[in-house]
C-alpha cells in the first residue's frame, strides 16, 4: 500500500470514529461523516447500553415488512429536542443565551442600551452562580428579537456560525461551541435516518438558530426544525404596517423583526408537531420537563408502536452534571413508560477523549 493510500485510510478512520488527527473534539465534517446503518455501527455507546438495545430492538421490529408493528416509511418520525439532547447545553448555558450575550458585550457593530448592558453583566454572573431567575428567562426572550432585528435571514445564519465557529465551551478543553454535539446522539439521528425515519427537530431555542447550528452536521432539512420563533418583516414594509398589508418588490429585502412570536416550550411542541408535521410522532427525544408534552403526546393513544427517550445529565465527570435534576428525569421516565439514557453509564464518550473538564 502506497503512503496516499495509508493517509487515507488513517484519516477515514479517524472520521469513522469521529476524532480529528489532532488535538481537537470531532470538527463538524467528522460529525457529519458518523454512519450507523445497523446496530453493531454505534462506536459511541457502552456495550450493552439498555437505552441503545431497546432503540436498536425498536427500529427492527417497526421496519420489519412481517412484523404486526411494522411503520410505513411515510410514518416514521422522529422528533427531538436540541439543547440538552443534541448539543451541550450546560457549559455554561443554552447556545442562544450565550449569543445573546455575546452580542450585547463583546459584537464591536452593536451597541446595547444601557439596560441590555447591565442586564448582559447580570446573566453572565447569575449563568456563573446557576441562578437565572424566570424574570431573567422572560426579559431575554422579549429582547432577544429586537437586538438581531434588521438583519437578513442569510446574515443572521453567518453571524451565527461566525460566532460557533470562534467560541470555545467555556469549562470543556478543545471543544468548539459549534462541535458540542453529543457524538452518540449524532450516531442515534444517523441510524434513524439510514432505516427510513424522517428526523425533525423540536426546539425552545429560536428556529432559524438551530438550523445554523445543525447544518452540515446532521441530515435533517431546513423545513424539519421547529423552534421558537421571532417576527420577520420586509426592510421597506416599516414596522407599524402590517405584513397583509405591504407588497414584497424587486428592490425589498427580508429581515428579522424585533417581536417575539411564541416559545416553543411544553404545550408549544405538541402544536407546532401537529401544524407543521401533520402527524403524530413514533419516537421522541429529550431531556426535560419541558419536552414531557412532546412524549406524551407521542406514545399515547398513537396508532402505532410508540417510545420516548429521556437524556439524563447524571455525568459530573466529562459533563456538567446535575444528579438532583437527573433523578427527578429518572423517577419521571419510570412513572410514566419513557426510556432514560444515562450520560454517564451509556456514552462511552460525550464529546470525544480529548476534550476534558477544566473546572
Amino acid at each position: 500500500m502506497n503512503k496516499k493510500k495509508i493517509l487515507a485510510c488513517a484519516l477515514a478512520a479517524s472520521i469513522a470514529w469521529g476524532f480529528s488527527m489532532d488535538t481537537q473534539a470531532a470538527t463538524r465534517s467528522e460529525l457529519a461523516a458518523i454512519q450507523v446503518s445497523s446496530g453493531k455501527d454505534f462506536h459511541y455507546w457502552t456495550a450493552n447500553a439498555p437505552a441503545k438495545e431497546q432503540l436498536i430492538s425498536y427500529v427492527k421490529d417497526v421496519t420489519n415488512k412481517k412484523s404486526k408493528n411494522f411503520i410505513p416509511v411515510e410514518d416514521r418520525i422522529a422528533v427531538f429536542d436540541c439543547d440538552g439532547t443534541l448539543l451541550c447545553e450546560t457549559a455554561p448555558f443554552y447556545f442562544d443565551w450565550m449569543l445573546y450575550i455575546h452580542r450585547l458585550q463583546n459584537d464591536p457593530t452593536y451597541t446595547p442600551t444601557a439596560e441590555e448592558k447591565a442586564r448582559a453583566a447580570e446573566f453572565k454572573k447569575a449563568i456563573d452562580a446557576h441562578k437565572v431567575t424566570d424574570e431573567m428567562d422572560e426579559f431575554k426572550n422579549q429582547t432577544f428579537p429586537s437586538v438581531f432585528a434588521g438583519m437578513t435571514p442569510e446574515e443572521y445564519k453567518a453571524y451565527v456560525t461566525d460566532y460557533m465557529n470562534k467560541t470555545y465551551v467555556e469549562g470543556l478543553s478543545n471543544l468548539k461551541t459549534g462541535e458540542s454535539f453529543y457524538l452518540p446522539m449524532v450516531e442515534v439521528v444517523s441510524y434513524l435516518n439510514k432505516n427510513n425515519f424522517t428526523v425533525y427537530i423540536v426546539s425552545g431555542c429560536e428556529r432559524e438558530t438551530v438550523r445554523a447550528l445543525v447544518k452540515d452536521v446532521m441530515d435533517i432539512a431546513p423545513n424539519h426544525i421547529i423552534g421558537t420563533d421571532h417576527s420577520f418583516r420586509a426592510m421597506k414594509q416599516g414596522k407599524d404596517v402590517r405584513a397583509d398589508f405591504h407588497d414584497f418588490k424587486k428592490d425589498d429585502k427580508l429581515v428579522r423583526g424585533d417581536k417575539l412570536e411564541d416559545i416553543n416550550v411544553k404545550m408549544e411542541k405538541v402544536v407546532k408537531i401537529e401544524r407543521e408535521i401533520g402527524k403524530k410522532p413514533v419516537l421522541a427525544f429529550g431531556n426535560s420537563s419541558g419536552d414531557s408534552s412532546m412524549f406524551e403526546y407521542t406514545i399515547t393513544n398513537n396508532k402505532y408502536k410508540a417510545a420516548a427517550f429521556t437524556l439524563l445529565c447524571d455525568d459530573t465527570t466529562r459533563e456538567f452534571g446535575k444528579p438532583s435534576k437527573a433523578e427527578k428525569m429518572k423517577k419521571s421516565a419510570e412513572a410514566n413508560g419513557w426510556t432514560a439514557i444515562s450520560m454517564r453509564d451509556d456514552f462511552k464518550t460525550i464529546y470525544g477523549d480529548n476534550v476534558k473538564r477544566t473546572k
